[in-house]
């Protein structure tokens, strides 16, 4: 890629994160320390390569996003329990500094990104963190190949700042309407995915591709509550070593999403006018959709 267009590139994606600026010539603001009970976002990886994933079922929040040649990986969100390990951890992407700053300026541990995003990275209101910069916190396992191997120690990194309280999805009973849904389903180019409601278990189980995803510890990875949210999805000016473009799945905006708890289909909608403002997700009549209590799983779904 010329340097011209690289330049370009990083400009566009720094530009999202000032739209809550006063001016444009306003002095930067230091980055708030990082705290111990702050927020730590793992890029991991969710191809069959590199199954069994391990330390997902710890996870707060956890999101589906796609990525080059049609596959997804996950964006896995920490912050009332850690693991004590992580992976396998993959590479960054433009999605990921549009998603993370609604969660305050968390920590993202990643295992490197392409080099025109990499400028980009060290501009977002996101803590970067990659093996090169805190080894400590990473780890290999030799009985996995290369890419597939790389894994994150969540205790030895440091924790971005904390979850601001308007982030939080607020949780409640179920609204009194919605649409049994045993089963639900979406895809990208090259991967399928489904989330089955377990009557037993209270909770969604995922599968990709037809097979059930289960963590390395044997728990089937899935939660109480899913959302399939429909969102603008591009192609960027970046491509991957064998050339194939990376998409761009645009988290702000609006559109329209759709909430799965306990067996029911809850259509409504989302919005985030811009990237420090959290996702609100409301049903038809205007009011916040109850998430339920434990885990929860968002699939960025192209609109």
């Amino acid at each position: 890629m010329e340097p011209g267009r690289t330049r370009r590139l990083a400009t566009a994606v720094v530009a999202l994160f000032a739209l809550s600026a006063c001016t444009a010539s306003a002095p930067p603001q230091p980055a708030p320390p990082p705290s111990p009970e702050g927020v730590l976002a793992i890029k991991v990886d969710n191809t069959v390569p590199g199954r069994p994933p391990v330390g997902v079922e710890a996870a707060d929040v956890v999101y589906i996003e796609p990525v080059e040649g049609g596959l997804s990986r996950m964006l896995a969100l920490y912050e009332s329990r850690l693991p004590p390990r992580v992976g396998p951890v993959r590479s960054a992407r433009e999605t990921d500094l549009e998603l993370l700053p609604q969660f305050g300026r968390p920590t993202l541990a990643y295992s490197g990104a392409a080099p025109e995003l990499v400028e980009a990275i060290t501009q977002a209101p996101i803590e970067p963190v990659t093996d090169k910069i805190a080894p400590e916190g990473f780890t290999r396992d030799d009985a996995r190949k290369i890419p597939y191997n790389l894994f994150v120690r969540p205790e030895a990194l440091p924790r971005g700042a904390p979850w601001p309280e308007q982030a939080r999805f607020p949780r409640g009973p179920a609204p009194e309407d919605g649409t049994p849904a045993p089963s639900q389903e979406t895809s990208y180019e090259a991967a399928r995915i489904t989330f089955d409601w377990s009557e037993p278990d209270g909770r969604w189980v995922l599968s990709m591709d037809g097979r059930p995803v289960n963590s390395a510890a044997g728990t089937p990875l899935g939660g109480p509550t899913v959302v399939f949210q429909e969102v603008p999805i591009t192609m960027s000016g970046i491509s991957d070593t064998a050339g194939t473009v990376s998409p761009v799945a645009a988290s702000t905006g609006e559109g329209a999403a759709t909430m799965f708890r306990d067996g029911k289909a809850y259509e409504g909608r989302w919005s985030r006018p811009s990237p420090q403002d959290p996702t609100r997700f409301t049903g038809p009549d205007g009011q916040p959709l109850p998430f339920a209590d434990g885990q929860v799983w968002i699939v960025l779904v192209g609109a």
